[in-house]
């Protein structure tokens, strides 16, 4: 099914893909983390869920659908609706959906529909390219039992002559730690001598950098007007999104590269579903707006998608 496709493209920009009239996947990200029963060290990656609750159309896996297939608005629509019907109908009779890199869908005995992640897809961006690692474990304790068995089998044995210290290797080593003495005493002092040189020597270069400031004039002979900025405001009802984002701070993060290219976005609040849409820009006009669309989807982003709402 190439509409399963469609969803996984979308789950690697969005945390939130909406099949109007079947649900919503949800992904969350996760940490990189071990597995001490397998030894496998595991990427950072994001968890794909499934709410059967969010089933409102937004817009997003529309237009996707009609920008991938060179269609219209409504004509994606009308395919999504045919593709959910004939998963619900699989499903009353009984199969197993699977959704390629997804997930798989089933009905239990309740009639509830249970959804299953598959996990072979890493859909966290971050994490591209990183696979888990199996690293295998050391076993320390087998070189301690190594080491022990071959000290039973090769004692030490000291005997007390041995062990007794000859009279003059007693005063030798005492003339060793007298000689040690006097030689740190030595470097000790020569130290010293070569901090109090550089710090003078510090002192003096900070003096003259210091002069050299108070010297020097800065002049500038042809100074840059002064610039002006006007935000255009956000009014009308027809308004183009750039994006939806469950967490707040992608959205701001969106903001900022819009303005970066010239535009002046405005970052919604969190609708009935806890999306925060971003927006290229608003009008009065539908003709205007879907003018400026398709000029956006052309030069821009192939996935804005006009919202047709008042807003504060």
């Amino acid at each position: 099914m190439q509409l399963t496709t469609y969803i996984s493209d979308l789950l690697f920009r969005y945390e939130c893909v909406i099949i109007p009239g079947f649900g919503a996947f949800l992904t969350r990200h996760t940490s990189a983390k071990i597995d001490d029963v397998s030894n496998t060290f595991h990427p950072p990656s994001k968890i794909v869920t499934f709410n059967r609750q969010l089933q409102a159309n937004d817009g997003l896996f529309a237009n996707y659908v009609a920008s991938a297939e060179k269609c219209s608005y409504e004509v994606a629509l009308h395919r999504i609706r045919n593709f959910t019907a004939q998963l619900l109908r699989d499903l009353n009779e009984g199969q197993t959906i699977h959704f390629k890199n997804i997930g798989e869908f089933s009905l239990n005995d309740e009639k509830s529909i249970q959804f299953k992640p598959s996990g072979q897809q890493n859909y966290n961006t971050a994490a591209f390219g990183l696979a888990p690692v199996v690293a295998p474990k050391i076993s320390r304790e087998v070189y301690k039992e190594e080491v022990a068995n071959l000290e039973q089998k090769a004692p030490v044995y000291f005997t007390p002559e041995k062990r007794q210290a000859k009279p003059y290797l007693k005063y030798a080593a005492i003339a060793v730690i007298a000689l040690s003495a006097i030689s740190f005493t030595s470097l000790k002092v020569y130290e010293n001598q070569v901090e109090k040189f550089n710090y003078a020597e510090r002192e003096k270069a900070n003096s003259l950098v210091e002069n050299q400031i108070q010297e020097a004039t800065f002049v500038i002979e042809n100074p840059l007007p002064a610039l002006s900025l006007h935000v255009s405001k956000h009014s009308g009802v027809y308004h183009i999104v750039a994006g939806a984002f469950r967490n707040e701070e992608n959205a701001q993060k969106r903001v900022a590269q819009l303005r970066k290219k010239g535009f002046s976005p405005l970052k919604m609040k969190a609708n009935k579903y806890g999306l925060h849409q971003v927006l290229y820009a608003s009008f009065d006009s539908k003709l205007a707006a879907q003018k400026k669309l398709q000029e956006i989807q052309k030069t821009e982003n192939a996935d804005a998608w006009l919202l047709v709402q008042k807003i504060d």
